[in-house]
């Protein structure tokens, strides 16, 4: 089975349809596809390197001709030393690896960017010295013609591990959908804790204030007869979809949450939708996610373990700092082989628990967990 399907909407509807039947869905590598949707003999469904932006017909044209003239690309190093810069510039190369196109080299995405750079200069070097008909004297440039499998990447392997928000990124910058996996799959544990509720087990009793937490996948702006703002937003939690319509009061109060590729929390009446056969809701409030942790959350707890020390201490007093004059309480959990013990911040460290504070806070030496509780 194929597809042709050139519009992107409807790309965006393929994909989505095929992973709600379930099917597994991969990106291919450079061995594999070109422009159409494809399904292989093990029914995964293999996304065409054309589709992804920026890179173009010439550039794909030029990776398959290598191939299949050369054999199959081992390493970045081998890709970058058999390819032309000149069709395949350091974008196009970032595009590819984000987009996911070099999944099959079994090396984490942010690895391969972290060895970018220096397959590039290792690739320029090695046509540099051939057009210029000097044999390098230490051997080899590319390290892939002498190091053992895996090595190549060995210098690389400690840059800082992308989380599934940034690899995601990556997809839909590159792809314009996410391919595998969905934003709110970092948070559902969290957000399961004050939103128990998916958009596919509402209830359509138009009376009842429910609470739903969604990606923004669509948001369509009108004037009311009045003059006012009101906004169309679609919401996608994984399990379903759901339209809401948020009328002037309610937008002018979270207007700047409302932005498309947002997780949000919404609450409101839902209804059953005579147009679309669906449900739909109406919403009387709307948080960003820091502002229903804010709202929700009843303390950020911090663990570490015994080789805590004054120098961890200070460290996190330095993490905590920008991010001080919230409503979240701190509490540290202390646990070493001889002590166990709870210490409670005071007020005046009490915090805005932000992606980015629970990321830094993660990253302490002697930190052993980080999680908000909720009431």
């Amino acid at each position: 089975m194929s597809s042709e399907l050139q519009n992107t909407d409807k790309i965006v509807i393929f994909i989505e349809e095929c992973r709600a039947m379930g099917l597994p869905l991969k990106l291919p590598d450079v061995n594999e596809g070109r422009y159409a949707f494809t399904v292989n003999d093990m029914g995964e469904i293999v996304y065409g390197l054309g589709a992804i932006k920026g890179l173009g017909e010439g550039p794909v044209e030029a990776i398959l001709r290598e191939r299949d003239a050369h054999g199959p690309f081992t390493d970045l190093f081998d890709f970058c030393a058999r390819t032309d810069r000149r069709l395949l510039n350091k974008r196009a190369l970032e595009a590819l690896i984000r987009a996911g196109a070099f999944d099959s080299l079994l090396e984490p995405r942010w690895v391969l960017m972290a060895a970018l750079d220096d397959a590039v200069k290792a690739a320029e070097q090695k046509a540099s010295n051939t057009a210029s008909g000097i044999d390098d004297l230490f051997g080899d440039v590319m390290p892939s013609t002498s190091s053992s499998e895996g090595k190549v990447y060995a210098a690389f392997r400690s840059a800082r591990p992308w989380s599934g928000r940034e690899r995601l990124s990556g997809e839909k910058d590159t792809l314009g959908l996410y391919v595998t996996g969905h934003p709110i799959d970092d948070y559902e544990r969290e957000i399961r804790q004050f939103v128990p509720t998916k958009i596919a087990d509402l209830r359509a009793d138009g009376k009842s204030s429910q609470r739903i937490v969604g990606l923004i996948v669509a948001v369509r702006t009108m004037k009311t007869k009045r003059g006012d703002t009101m906004a169309i937003v679609t919401l996608d939690d994984r399990s379903a979809r759901i339209e809401a319509t948020v009328y002037a009061e309610a937008y002018q109060a979270a207007r700047e949450a409302l932005t498309k590729d947002t997780l949000i929390v919404m609450e409101g009446g839902v209804a059953h939708d005579d147009y679309s056969g669906g449900l739909s809701m109406r919403a009387n409030r709307i948080l960003s996610l820091d502002e229903a942790r804010a709202t929700y959350a009843s303390e950020l707890r911090i663990t570490l373990n015994g080789k805590s020390d004054v120098a961890l201490v200070e460290h996190l007093a330095e993490v905590l700092k920008p991010s001080l004059g919230g409503t979240c309480p701190v509490v540290v959990d202390y646990q070493r082989h001889d002590a166990i013990g709870m210490i409670a911040f005071g007020e005046a460290y009490w915090v805005h628990p932000s992606d980015e504070l629970l990321s830094a806070l993660g990253q302490l030496h002697g930190a052993v967990e980080v999680k908000l509780l909720y009431r």
